[in-house]
């Protein structure tokens, strides 16, 4: 596939069927498609959890959270029906790992969401996929017909005796839901808000029932996981950050794309081995590592490991593996607008500091950055994005303030360079119009 990128470093596990057909569902079972599932049949509850356990898989949507902590907290018994929830809604700048998963390897998720309800006794699962995706509805909508046809999703599931359905659902493009309860709520035919938590998903989720949520990539790992052993897969990273992770490297990069590297991979390695390097051998200025929402790492800061711990550690988050790589000739006042604008436009309006907030921040930076700005701006931005962080019903106020934050004290001297009217010293380059992934 053209689209496909590869190097050496790469360890395949969950694009280990890219470009090789797995979307029709014999070429899936030649690959060795649902035999996860068989063997999850032949498990108790308990097995397919602690297996995943010892895999250390964390959700790789952003939290980081363990899969199989997670799925441990929904009650065994209760007295309404259980869900699997499979967050596809991919909209953090930055990201596209899912986009190829629902592409070239649905079944996989499928098969994951399988495992998930045979470990939490639920007996359905909803995957809900970006507005913006809906060419790739048309492939999921096909998936799912041809393992109901084959009698691996519906009543009686290779003949076990157990039912279990799939079902798909699209977003109407808004980032809001992908977080976890506002993607309830739209699911559930409301207006895509945040809930207030407690209680939480595992205990009273969608429609009031227990209901586990993991991203895409999260569970078409899951099949992996019980064909290869857990241990094995965790040993493919680094203590606590078991397997590998989909990492998307975009911006001011030679080789662009999505890789699978182990969890752990360096970052410095990452920019110039795996991806290239900066684009016409210039020099880094800044990385984002995990998506926009992510703390902004210096050039001095990129000499680290790749899991959740270690970019913690480095002042910042793994996030969504979003790596975006800005070169010397950004401007990171306008990095800055531009990641605000996104968020601005985003936010539900449910609360004051994230709806006012990320207003005043666009406001200002869109003045600051014309040559309008004043001195006391630089520390009434910084002032503004740490009065909303922690304040808001869900992460968006907080991933909106957390760059913003960073880029004025990593940078503060070119926040400085565009006062008392003076132009933008990056102006002639306009860089950032070569990174489409914050459009």
């Amino acid at each position: 596939m053209a689209d496909l990128v590869s190097h050496p470093d790469e360890v395949k596990v969950i694009s280990s069927r890219w470009g090789k057909g797995a979307t029709d569902i014999d070429r899936y079972l030649e690959l060795d498609g649902y035999k996860a599932v068989q063997k999850a049949l032949t498990m108790t509850p308990d097995a397919i959890i602690n297996e995943v356990k010892a895999s250390n898989l964390r959700g790789r949507g952003g939290a980081g959270f363990p899969t199989g902590l997670k799925w441990s907290f929904v009650p065994k018994e209760s007295a309404k029906p259980k869900y699997i929830l499979c967050n596809g809604d991919e909209s953090e700048p930055g990201t596209c790992k899912d986009r190829l998963i629902f592409e070239h390897d649905p079944h996989g998720v499928i098969e994951g969401a399988i495992i998930a309800g045979l470990a939490v006794g639920a007996k359905s699962a909803y995957i809900y996929l970006r507005g913006e995706y809906r060419y790739l509805s048309i492939i999921m909508q096909k998936a799912i017909a041809d393992a109901y046809a084959k009698g691996f999703i519906g009543k009686n599931i290779f003949g076990s005796g157990k039912d279990f359905d799939v079902y798909w659902h699209g977003g109407a493009g808004a980032y809001e839901v992908g977080e976890e309860s506002a993607l309830m709520e739209s699911l559930e035919g409301k207006r895509g808000i945040p809930r207030i938590r407690p209680p939480f998903p595992a205990v009273v989720g969608l429609w009031g029932g227990p209901t586990v949520i993991n991203n895409a990539e999260t569970l078409a790992a899951v099949p992996a996981i019980l064909l290869m052993g857990g241990q094995k897969y965790a040993d493919l990273g680094t203590p606590r950050n078991g397997g590998t992770r989909l990492f998307c490297l975009s911006g001011n990069l030679e080789k662009p794309g999505v890789y699978e590297l182990p969890m752990g991979y360096n970052l410095k390695k990452m920019i110039y081995e795996v991806g290239g390097g900066i684009q016409g051998g210039r020099g880094l200025k800044a990385v984002v590592p995990g998506g926009s929402s992510t703390p902004v790492l210096t050039a001095d800061e990129i000499d680290i490991a790749m899991d959740f711990d270690s970019v913690m550690k480095a002042g910042s988050m793994l996030g969504s593996g979003g790596v975006v790589v800005l070169d010397d000739r950004t401007c990171i006042v306008k990095f800055a607008l531009r990641t605000i604008k996104f968020y601005q436009h985003e936010s539900c309006g449910w609360c004051i500091p994230c709806r006012e907030g990320t207003d005043w921040l666009k406001k200002t930076l869109t003045r600051f950055h014309a040559g309008g700005g004043i001195k006391k701006d630089i520390d009434n931005i910084k002032y503004l994005a740490d009065n909303m962080l922690g304040r808001t019903f869900c992460p968006l106020g907080d991933a909106a303030a957390m760059p913003t934050i960073a880029f004025v004290e990593k940078f503060r001297k070119e926040f400085e360079d565009h006062l008392e009217g003076r132009p933008c010293p990056f102006a002639e380059h306009g860089t950032i119009s070569q990174l489409p992934v914050l459009a």
